[in-house]
């Protein structure tokens, strides 16, 4: 768990443009492979953003399917109402590939595929030479504010500014719209969230799941007790530092007593965020957005101060609230202390409308490489 990767049972895993900065979080091992060139593809678990934020730190492209459309078997579960397999590629005609073979019938081990969908993703993929002079002629877009205000680096703001211009230039329209309750989801993901975590972990207890000569203590790390914790301990052992922060409300959430004040009202403000972004993607064939409110940051940096942590999936946590699938490509690189660093584009979709956000996305990418690469 985390945003880092430095919480891995394999130690701390190193970013390839700059080995003093982290790769992103939870799948950065994924990330960080790819960016490599060890592998061309890794798969990886998206649960807030743990595709999509490594890849943008990683310089690669990272895709979040709609819940629900590719099975989830084999995967040891977090939060499993937000929980999706997704592959971590060098480009987006990869991700498709990789799709297309994953939602195949025969993949489909469990029932979390409720309606048949065509497979062949990459098949629909434009070829450039044979691409329109304005590819993107009638799709709309929309940044969403929210996502460029304060707390955003500047740098982060210019590439999706520059990202909406070369939209524009390929026939797109670009617009910028607010969506008002886009900063509520991240203080009902992380109680919904972790919730569901001490839920799912209660099992492994030593005696049903985990090393029988062990305890639980030994083999959970840091970040996973934190977590559990922030559901379990009542208010009042928590510092009055963090009080005051939207997080810890979910701290007592499910104790008796209290799941209607927290638990309850959170998955009401999950259910306004759903509506807030559908509205907005009946109008919008994709909304833009940073993966991300920083480029990568150097290792240790956030560990001491894990509700900065948190607040680094501000980005990605609405797009697991409601369900939607979201991919991320190059935006761009940034100099940071005497080093480039890569700025990963937020593309969000309609559900289960992966075939028109990987064509968006591929399109985007092979007529701004030069640029972005």
């Amino acid at each position: 768990m985390g945003s880092t990767t430095e919480n891995s049972a394999f130690r701390v895993t190193r970013n390839p443009w700059d080995r003093r900065r982290v790769p992103g979080g939870s799948s950065g091992g994924s990330a960080a492979a790819v960016a490599q060139h060890q592998c061309i593809v890794a798969l990886g678990s998206d649960t807030g953003g743990s595709i999509r934020q490594p890849a943008s730190f990683c310089g690669v492209v990272g895709l979040k399917p709609t819940f629900g459309l590719l099975s989830r078997h084999g995967l040891m579960s977090y939060a499993s109402s937000f929980d999706c397999i997704g592959p971590v590629t060098s480009s987006v005609e990869d991700a498709a590939i990789v799709l297309s073979v994953m939602s195949t019938p025969a993949q489909q081990i469990d029932s979390t595929m409720q309606m048949a969908l065509s497979s062949l993703y990459h098949e629909h993929l434009p070829d450039i030479e044979r691409m329109r002079t304005w590819p993107l002629l009638g799709r709309r877009f929309a940044i969403v504010k929210e996502t460029i205000g304060p707390g955003v680096d500047i740098s982060v703001v210019d590439c999706i500014v520059t990202a909406a211009r070369d939209i524009e230039k390929l026939g797109g329209v670009v617009d910028v719209i607010s969506c008002p309750s886009f900063h509520l989801g991240l203080p009902a993901y992380y109680i919904l969230a972790v919730s569901e975590a001490s839920s799912n972990l209660a099992r492994y207890d030593n005696i049903r799941f985990g090393a029988a000569d062990s305890s639980r203590s030994e083999d959970f790390g840091d970040e996973v007790k934190r977590r559990i914790l922030m559901v379990l301990l009542p208010l009042q052992r928590w510092p009055s530092r963090l009080l005051n922060t939207g997080f810890l409300q979910g701290s007592y959430a499910l104790s008796a007593g209290h799941s209607d004040s927290y638990y309850k009202r959170a998955q009401e403000v999950r259910s306004m965020v759903e509506v807030d972004l559908t509205t907005k993607l009946k109008t919008y064939d994709a909304l833009l957005t940073p993966a991300a409110p920083t480029p990568a940051y150097r290792a240790n940096e956030k560990t001491e101060d894990p509700l900065a942590m948190f607040s680094g999936d501000m980005m990605t946590v609405n797009v697991n609230l409601c369900g939607l699938p979201a991919i991320v490509v190059r935006g761009g690189k940034v100099l940071v202390e005497d080093k480039l660093l890569p700025v990963g584009v937020q593309l969000i979709g309609r559900p289960f409308g992966e075939a028109t956000l990987l064509e968006i996305a591929h399109i985007f990418e092979l007529c701004t490489w030069n640029n972005t690469n």
